[in-house]
Formats: C-alpha cells, sequence, structure tokens
C-alpha cells in the first residue's frame, strides 16, 4: 500500500488556512493534530468548540525549531538537555512563557506556562515553517475519545469542521508526547509517552516526580483522569473474555474467543503494541460491543504509556 504524501501546493494552502484562523488536521510522528494559530483567539476557540473540550485544559503549541521554541518558551538547563537530546520528537516541554509570546490565553487556559513540541515529521515541518506561526495542536479527536492515528479517524471524529485535513497516512509512533514539566525543579512527569522515562532520566540524572491526573484543573494537556476512551467501557488486565465482550490481546498466549479480536503485538513487543493501540481500540469500537476485556501488558517502558491510556480510557466517565 502507497503511503499518501501531501503535495506542496497542498501544504501552502493548509498554511494559508491556517493563518486565516480556519482548523487544519496535520500529521505528526505520533497522532493527528488539529492544528490553529497559536495568536488568533478566535481560530483557538474553534479547536475547543470542535473537539468539546474543556477551556481549562491547556493546549501544546508546537513550532518547526528550537528558535522558534525559545520566542515563546522560557528554556531551563533541564529543558535545553531535554530538547537536545530529544527534539525534534515525541516530546512536549512545559516551560514559563515569554514575556512577548504572543500566544493566545486560551492556549496555556490562562497559566504561565505553556507546553511547547517540535514535531519530528516532514509535513509537520513543511506546514509549521510555511504557516509562519506558532500552532496549538491537540489531538485530532474529540476530547476525550480515542486519538487519532490516520486521517480517516480525523475525518470520522469531525467531518467538514476542518477545513483541510493533511493526509500522510497512518502515523509511526501512535502514541502521543510524552510531557514534562521543566519551568521548575524537580523535572517532573505530567504524562507517559512515547519517550520512557528511563530516557528522561539518563538526561537529566534522576528520575522525574509524578504528577497526578486531574479532573478539574490540568496544569498540561493529557492530564485528565477520563481520556481516550472509546464508547465501549475497559476491562483491564483481563485474563478471560466473558461473552458478548471484545478482546484487546497482547503477546503469544491470547485466550481463545470466538468474538471481536485484536492483539496489539504477538511477539510482546511494546512498541508495536503502542503504534497499533488507538486504531485497535477505534475497531473493537465499531463491532458495538459494550465491553473490551485488554489483557495485561508489563509496565515498563512503552507499557507504561500503554497502560497509563488504558487506565484513563477505564475510568468512570462524566454523564451530562
Amino acid at each position: 500500500m502507497n503511503t499518501p504524501t501531501p503535495t506542496t501546493g497542498e501544504i501552502e494552502q493548509a498554511a494559508a488556512a491556517l493563518r486565516a484562523g480556519e482548523l487544519v488536521a496535520l500529521p505528526t510522528e505520533t497522532v493527528y493534530g488539529l492544528g490553529a494559530d497559536a495568536t488568533n483567539d478566535r481560530a483557538v476557540a474553534a479547536i475547543f468548540e470542535a473537539k468539546g473540550r474543556p477551556r481549562f485544559n491547556p493546549l501544546i503549541v508546537t513550532v518547526p525549531d528550537m528558535v522558534a521554541a525559545r520566542r515563546i518558551g522560557v528554556f531551563t538547563e533541564a529543558a535545553e538537555k531535554l530538547a537536545a537530546a530529544f527534539l525534534p520528537g515525541p516530546l512536549s516541554l512545559v516551560v514559563k512563557k515569554t514575556d512577548d509570546a504572543g500566544l493566545s490565553d486560551l492556549v496555556s487556559a490562562g497559566l504561565d506556562t505553556i507546553a511547547i513540541r517540535i514535531p519530528a515529521h516532514p509535513v509537520a515541518t513543511a506546514l509549521l515553517r510555511c504557516a509562519g506561526c506558532p500552532v496549538a495542536a491537540p489531538s485530532a479527536n474529540r476530547s476525550g475519545h480515542v486519538s487519532a492515528t490516520t486521517a480517516a479517524h480525523v475525518r470520522d471524529d469531525f467531518g467538514d469542521r476542518v477545513k483541510i485535513v493533511l493526509d500522510a497516512g497512518p502515523t509511526a509512533r501512535g502514541l502521543e508526547s510524552t510531557v514534562v514539566d521543566v519551568h521548575r525543579d524537580p523535572v517532573t512527569l505530567l504524562r507517559p509517552g512515547a519517550i520512557t522515562t528511563d530516557e528522561i532520566a539518563a538526561v537529566i540524572g534522576y528520575e522525574p516526580a509524578r504528577a497526578g491526573h486531574s479532573a478539574t484543573a490540568p496544569t498540561s494537556p493529557g492530564q485528565l483522569a477520563s481520556h481516550y476512551a472509546p464508547r465501549a467501557m475497559i476491562r483491564m488486565n483481563a485474563t478471560t473474555v466473558e461473552a458478548g465482550e471484545a478482546l484487546l490481546a497482547f503477546g503469544p498466549s491470547a485466550p481463545s474467543h470466538q468474538g471481536p479480536m485484536i492483539n496489539l503485538s504477538p511477539a510482546a513487543d511494546t512498541t508495536e503494541a503502542a503504534i497499533n493501540l488507538f486504531a485497535a481500540l477505534r475497531k473493537l469500537d465499531m463491532t458495538g460491543v459494550p465491553v473490551i476485556a485488554a489483557m495485561p501488558i508489563p509496565d515498563t517502558g512503552l507499557g507504561e504509556a500503554i497502560n497509563d491510556r488504558l487506565r484513563r480510557a477505564a475510568a468512570p466517565r462524566e454523564t451530562n
């Protein structure tokens, strides 16, 4: 299967849409992002409206390089070390905003900090350079729903509410960026992701502190207690499957099951499992089952981030 590649003209058209205050979906190495000009209040407000996202939940701002990052954020010594090690890449750094950042206050939910990321994806980089503005780009899915790893997932969630979807095929990582607060000591892990805790510790010289989830006052994107959820309920650490359930399997010893089933990695490879996680949840959810039984996954390496997403998908959900 050939991977689609947006043309230069399509990227320029998307950049013009961003400058005009429209919403654009862009591919990254992690998941697809829902982009808007981060300096435009109305454009940023459109992200919250389209996603149904609480306005107290901050957004990640994407930029093409460190020059652009330092224009909007104050980088501490730890921030510089982590940036040198992992950026461009699947790491978001929470830093103090510069006095002249020029960002919409909606981006940071009124906080004096901002989460900054430099994607490692040629289409995202080209779009950011062409647009010439920092781009607020949370995951391109309805708030609390399973993240989008293909352009089709974006269209399923938003339809024509997004002006342009730049389709570059399935994302390579399949799991969102790791979010780390580096604006003060100690460095604090706010959301596990594609960069592991051990990798971060190797750079800063110690295990980062951990922040809990929040229902009402997150200090960064990705901290809501209930998130990444399909319509079906998630039953974690399942060793058996009940009649009427779907099975989210892992490893070579999956129980036999006559109903819907997807094995994230028959070889028990957490990297493969991370890449397949969100697409698998969406496919199983489409079968209409009320419950998805998820087999145990080791809580090491990328397994930590996978289990974080599954725990939040399994968390009690608000009803309105």
